[in-house]
C-alpha cells in the first residue's frame, strides 16, 4: 500500500492527458520528448504528467470559434 502526502500533486497518465487534448497518447509522449511538457518517470519507467502543468497548457490553447464556416 502506498501513502500519499496531502500536498502531493495529482499525476495524469498519457491516456488521460491525450483525452483532455483530444489527441493520441503517442502525441503526448512526443510533446514530452520535445520539451513542451515535462514528465515524471515511475519506477516502472512509465511517464506521468503533473495535472497543474497540463491544465495550464490546456488553458493556453485557443478554443475553436463556433461562428467559423
Amino acid at each position: 500500500m502506498t501513502t500519499r502526502s496531502p500536498d502531493a500533486e495529482p499525476l495524469l497518465t498519457p491516456a488521460e492527458v491525450a483525452a483532455l487534448f483530444r489527441v493520441d497518447p503517442k502525441t503526448v509522449t512526443r510533446w514530452a520528448k520535445a520539451g513542451k511538457l515535462s514528465s515524471i518517470r515511475t519506477l516502472g519507467g512509465h511517464r506521468r504528467y503533473r495535472e497543474s502543468e497540463v491544465r495550464a497548457l490546456l488553458a493556453g490553447i485557443p478554443q475553436q470559434r463556433l461562428d467559423e464556416d
